[in-house]
C-alpha cells in the first residue's frame, strides 16, 4: 500500500458494514486512519440496529456459508478478536440454530442437497423428517410437513449492537475517525473517483473510496452516472407475547407459509414477506399493521401450540439493502473505478456478514486481492455483466 501512495480512504456508511472495514484496515496496516461518514451516530433507522441479529451456515451457495463460517467464529470470540479498546467482553451468542422447513418432497430433496454442500464447507446441517421434527420439537404443528433442515450447532442469535459498537472502538482506538455527516454523492474524474461530497462538510479528497451505505448505496452511485441494482426495501417485525408458548430454545424458523420466527427474551419475534414487496421510501420507516393479522398470525397459530392468545407488544420497520439482480451481496472493486470499493447489497444478511466481508474489503485495499476467502463470486463484474449469482435462501 504504501509503495503506491494510498493514505487516505473515506468510507460512506458507519454502522456495521463501515465498522468493519474500517476495523480490518486499522488491523492489516497500522499506519491507516481510515476516516468514516456516518449520518445518525445513534444508528436509529440503521439496518444494523434493526436487523432480527442471526447468523446461519444454511446458505444456498457455498461462499455464503464460508462466510458464515469465519462470522461464528469471530463472534464467538468478539473479546479476543477487538482486544480490551473494543470494550465489549461478549455478544451473547446463543445458538439455538436456525430451522428451514418444508412441505414438498421436492423441497425435501432441495434441503438434503443443500445440507450435504453445507457440511462440506465445515456446517452441521441436519435434515430432519416429520418424526425427528416431532421428537426436537414437540411443541410444532408438523403434518403439513416433509422435511427440516436444522443447524444444532454454530448458527443463532447475538447482540447486533454490541458488534458495531465493539468494532467502532477498537477502529477508532486505532486511529480511524468518525464524523457525523451524510455523503450526498461522489466525484469522478474518468476512472477515478476523487472526491466525496458532504451534505454538511462539502467536498473531501481520498485515495480509496468505500459504499458502505447500506439502502442508500445506490443513489449514491447514480451521482456519478453508475449504476447499481440495489433499493430499500421494508421489512415489518412484529414483537410478540405468546404466554401458551414459550420455547425459549426454539430456533429460528423459517416457514414455507412464508414467515419466520423465533424466540426473544420470553416472547417472539416474527415477520414476514409482503406480497406486495417491491421498493420503498428512503426515509419511510412506517410498520406494516396489516400483516400480523393477515399473514403472521395465523402462520404462527398454525405452526405452534399456544400461539392462539399471542398479543403484538411492538412492532417496527426496518429496511433491507435488496439486490434485484440476485439477492446477493456486492463486494469490492468496482472495474468502472478501480479505487471506489463496494459493500453493498446484502437483501438482509449483511449484520452477520459483516465480519468476513469487512476483512476482505480491507485486504483488497491493503494487498490487492482477496487473501482469507475468495470472495470473488461476489464481486461488482457480475453485475456489470448481467450474471446473476443467486442465493435463494433469504430470510
Amino acid at each position: 500500500m504504501r509503495d503506491n501512495r494510498v493514505t487516505e480512504i473515506l468510507i460512506a456508511g458507519g454502522a456495521v458494514m463501515g465498522a468493519s472495514v474500517a476495523f480490518w484496515l486499522t488491523r492489516l496496516d497500522p499506519g491507516l486512519k481510515p476516516l468514516v461518514i456516518e449520518p445518525d451516530p445513534s444508528y436509529a433507522t440503521s439496518s444494523t440496529a434493526l436487523s432480527a441479529a442471526g447468523i446461519r451456515s444454511q446458505f444456498t451457495n457455498a461462499v455464503n456459508v464460508e462466510i458464515s463460517r469465519f462470522g461464528i467464529d469471530f463472534i464467538r470470540d468478539f473479546a479476543a478478536a477487538t482486544g480490551p479498546a473494543g470494550g465489549v467482553p461478549d455478544l451473547g451468542l446463543r445458538e439455538n440454530g436456525y430451522l428451514f422447513l418444508t412441505g414438498t418432497a421436492t423441497g425435501a430433496l432441495t434441503l438434503e442437497n443443500l445440507a450435504a454442500m453445507q457440511r462440506e464447507c465445515g456446517a452441521a446441517t441436519e435434515v430432519l423428517d416429520p418424526a425427528e421434527l416431532r421428537r426436537r420439537f414437540p411443541w410444532m404443528n408438523v403434518d403439513d410437513l416433509t422435511a427440516g433442515s436444522f443447524g444444532p450447532r454454530d448458527e443463532g442469535f447475538f447482540d447486533n449492537m454490541g458488534l458495531l459498537a465493539g468494532l467502532k472502538a477498537a477502529a477508532r482506538a486505532a486511529g480511524a475517525v468518525w464524523i457525523t455527516d451524510r455523503v450526498t454523492g461522489f466525484e469522478r474524474d474518468g476512472d477515478r473517483v476523487i472526491a466525496a461530497q458532504l451534505e454538511k462538510g462539502g467536498r473531501r479528497q481520498a485515495d480509496v473510496f468505500v459504499n458502505c451505505a447500506g439502502p442508500r448505496c445506490a443513489a449514491l452511485m447514480r451521482s456519478m452516472d453508475l449504476d447499481l441494482p440495489v433499493e430499500p426495501r421494508k421489512r415489518t417485525v412484529f414483537f410478540v407475547d405468546a404466554p401458551e408458548a414459550r420455547h425459549p430454545d426454539a430456533p429460528l424458523i423459517c416457514d414455507p407459509l412464508g414467515i419466520w420466527c423465533r424466540p426473544e427474551h420470553g416472547q417472539w419475534l416474527a415477520a414476514t414477506v409482503p406480497a406486495t414487496d417491491g421498493p420503498c421510501g428512503e426515509d419511510d420507516f412506517e410498520p406494516e399493521h396489516a400483516l400480523w393479522e393477515d399473514e403472521v398470525w395465523p402462520a404462527l397459530y398454525n405452526r405452534a401450540e399456544g400461539f392462539g392468545a399471542a398479543k403484538v407488544l411492538r412492532l417496527w420497520a426496518g429496511h433491507y439493502a435488496f439486490n434485484t439482480l440476485d439477492q446477493n451481496a456486492i463486494l469490492g472493486r468496482n472495474p468502472q473505478v478501480p479505487n471506489f470499493y463496494h459493500a453493498n447489497g446484502f437483501s438482509g444478511h449483511g449484520l452477520q456478514q459483516a465480519p468476513a466481508v469487512g476483512r476482505g474489503i480491507a485486504e483488497q485495499i491493503v494487498h490487492g486481492d482477496w487473501r482469507t476467502l475468495d470472495l470473488s463470486p461476489l464481486g461488482v463484474q457480475r453485475v456489470l455483466d448481467g450474471q446473476p449469482f443467486a442465493e435463494a435462501a433469504i430470510v
